[in-house]
């Protein structure tokens, strides 16, 4: 069984066809050299019209045949490429439903369980605060999970809706951070602006702080460091605006810096269930990004030694108006 699904692998496949092309081309241009060889002599026998007997240049046929060729095998190439892709996307497919499904089922069954209580037994005030309090934490989960996967529907399908409007970063991040506090008790988030410049930039905002929170969501929730700190900070060079969220996390393998970015990619190395995510965040980030015409980079020294996220951004002339509101 296994040595007929390696006879039938997609690479050796490609290769035999390859082969059998390239063997084909040999061969017909073998022939096609040996008739035409048989062809002048026969020409020369009878002092036949060459012209007539040989209308078409025998290099000119084989450069034709070569370009054909080329083509078949472009063509070729592209198909396996693309089947590869394809299958590839299959795969991270089934592991984002198996992960997934396991994140629905999670907070669902723990709800069961919490209502079965309630109806069962008769529990004092404080124990019913208590209760309620764990299955606020999962609906929690389940609400973030299902946005999730609402919010890919409308990047991937462009429908976010929404203009880009002009806005300084500063306060939009301070602004974020202020009304999503709730979603960060435990972690320690400071912005770092010495300068006090502001930055405006023309943002979707609800695209703008959905970006933000899967940034800070993920620093968090890849952090074992008690409390997890988060350092978002500004810097300009030249023309560009660096925007830095670093953490003091799990770290990222220099092996999987490019593969977080991948839509349902998960970091393999999280043993811990409660830390896996859907594999959609950072996704979502890079597409967020490449909407507002910037790009999103990651660097860390090593697992266990933090990362750092870095928005970079064309860097903006600071509008009359902006400028005045700021000064005041």
């Amino acid at each position: 069984m296994n040595r007929s699904r390696w006879l039938f692998h997609p690479i050796l496949i490609l290769i035999f066809s390859i082969l059998a092309l390239g063997t084909s081309l040999f061969l017909y241009i073998y022939w096609y050299i040996e008739v035409s060889t048989g062809l002048k002599s026969i020409v020369k026998r009878f002092n036949l019209d060459a012209g007539q007997v040989l209308e078409s240049q025998t290099w000119v046929v084989i450069l034709v045949l070569s370009i054909l060729v080329g083509i078949i095998f472009m063509g070729i190439f592209i198909i396996f490429v693309y089947n590869l892709k394809t299958l590839q996307l299959y795969r991270l497919q089934h592991n984002f439903i198996n992960s997934f499904t396991h994140e629905l089922k999670t907070p669902v069954t723990s709800l069961k369980l919490y209502l079965e209580t309630f109806r069962k037994h008769e529990l004092s005030r404080k124990d019913q605060l208590k209760y309620i309090q764990y299955m606020l934490h999962d609906t929690g989960r389940l609400s973030n999970d299902i946005n999730r996967i609402l919010d890919l529907a409308r990047i991937e399908s462009k429908s976010y809706g929404g203009e880009l409007e002009t806005h300084d970063l500063v306060k939009v991040i301070s602004r974020f951070l202020e009304i999503n506090s709730h979603h960060f008790q435990q972690s320690e988030i400071t912005v770092s602006n010495p300068e006090g410049n502001a930055y405006p930039y023309r943002i979707n905002s609800s695209l703008f702080d959905m970006l933000l929170m899967n940034l800070l969501t993920n620093a968090a929730k890849y952090n074992h460091a008690e409390p997890p700190e988060i350092k978002i900070s500004f810097e300009v060079q030249g023309k560009k605006l660096y925007i830095y969220v670093k953490d003091n996390g799990i770290g990222i393998d220099k092996s999987e810096r490019k593969k977080i970015f991948r839509k349902f990619y998960q970091v393999g190395r999280s043993e811990d269930m409660t830390a896996r995510g859907s594999g959609l965040g950072l996704y979502l980030v890079e597409h967020i990004a490449k909407i507002h015409k910037s790009k999103i980079e990651v660097s860390s020294p090593g697992p266990g030694k933090g990362s750092t996220f870095t928005l970079i951004l064309p860097l903006r002339r600071l509008p009359p108006d902006v400028r005045t509101q700021h000064e005041r």
